[in-house]
């Protein structure tokens, strides 16, 4: 059986903020942006947990030129949609300063709900993600992807984090983001599964204990995708550009394929404890791309650009079997360049002392590329 029996389709979900121009704060005006939005999109731009917040989600795509023709057009609907009212939108795993105080909750179902189970966490869940889905519809075979995946995650968040601000000050971190999603009970890095068999049994029990209403609640880093026939990856906090997350969106797919590939042939992986995944993952949230990671390939600590160039190694047989490698690889050394999302945040404070001027880097971030509206 070769791995052309999945199509690897690919699906990208992104989280917004709605910005005020005038006082870069979050603005919680989802129900006037939203109306306007769906007017041009339909049902591909939808409410988040906040009402300062709004997602989009693109069709299913098959090629990543398909992924950044729909980022691009969606992302610029929804920009069209908030200048309409008044506001901006911005890409980044965290807003530089607005305080979660003053954010308000949507008023649907699922998000009260959250707000009845988790209270403070739900309150303070002002952040802002990035998902990618790939289709594998043998849910078996996706627990072995998701098990041989689980070890190159690190690397991902690395280069695509992006909230390095919070409650107007600089935390110390490349994915703030990720510290605070951490928090929640069924987040993270998942462990190892024995089968689909084992996992499900492991979903049955969260039911049956009532610490789970149902499994579209796991929120792992990387999981099988209860509305769709993918595994979905969620470990990366949302890009700033649309380069970024066509980039992010090639690594995963081929990351996928490449994990798919090797179950096939049943060959072996590095069955690391969860400790060690754990480590490598907080310090890439901490570090971003600019001390060392862990490369669990030779478990030692390396720099953040060997980590990166080989985990380009490991998934390039697949970009060049699908003809993305030129383009996944120049965006790659693009951003070890110029630095990612918190990178080039802090750059912009350093230089201006100020975070109003990292929210305008936001947003022209969150537009670049994208024709004029």
């Amino acid at each position: 059986m070769s791995s052309k029996a999945e199509e690897f389709t690919i699906g990208v979900e992104e989280e917004y903020q709605i910005i005020n121009p005038t006082t870069r704060q979050l603005s919680s005006r989802v129900e006037h942006v939203l109306p306007k939005a769906q007017e041009a999109l339909g049902l591909e731009v939808q409410p988040e947990a906040q009402r300062s917040q709004i997602e989009i989600g693109t069709p299913i795509c098959r090629t990543l030129a398909d992924v950044r023709f729909e980022l691009v057009r969606l992302r610029r609907e929804v920009i069209t949609a908030a200048a309409k009212d008044g506001n901006q939108i911005a890409a980044a795993g965290t807003h530089p300063f607005s305080h979660w105080d003053q954010q308000q909750l949507t008023p649907k179902e699922r998000y009260q709900t959250l707000m009845e189970d988790y209270q403070q966490l739900t309150r303070e869940l002002v952040i802002f993600g990035c998902h990618v889905h790939v289709g594998i519809s043998d849910r078996c075979r996706a627990i072995s992807v998701m098990n041989r995946s689980r070890v190159w995650l690190s690397p991902l968040l690395a280069l695509a984090a992006s909230s390095p601000f919070w409650l107007g000050t600089d935390t110390g971190y490349a994915s703030y983001r990720t510290e605070i999603w951490g928090r929640w009970p069924l987040s993270g890095v998942p462990l190892i599964f024995e089968s689909l068999a084992d996992y499900e049994a492991l979903v049955q029990v969260l039911v049956e204990t009532k610490s789970l209403a149902e499994a579209t609640k796991i929120y792992w880093d990387v999981r099988l995708s209860e509305r769709f026939p993918t595994i979905e990856f969620r470990v990366t906090d949302v890009c700033q550009t649309v380069d970024e997350a066509v980039m992010v969106a090639g690594l995963v797919r081929a990351l996928a394929r490449t994990c798919y590939q090797q179950a096939m042939s049943d060959k072996p992986f590095p069955a690391v404890r969860h400790e060690l995944v754990r480590v490598a993952h907080w310090r890439a949230a901490r570090y971003g791309l600019d001390e060392d990671l862990i490369d669990f390939t030779t478990m030692r600590a390396v720099p953040a650009r060997e980590l990166v160039e080989n985990f380009l190694t490991f998934v390039r047989p697949s970009l060049e079997e699908y003809g993305e490698w030129d383009e996944v690889s120049s965006l790659v050394q693009q951003t070890m360049e110029f630095g990612n999302g918190a990178t080039r945040q802090r750059d912009v404070y350093k230089r201006t002392g100020s975070l109003e001027n990292v929210v305008d880097l936001i947003v022209q971030d969150t537009a670049k590329g994208i024709a004029s509206v």
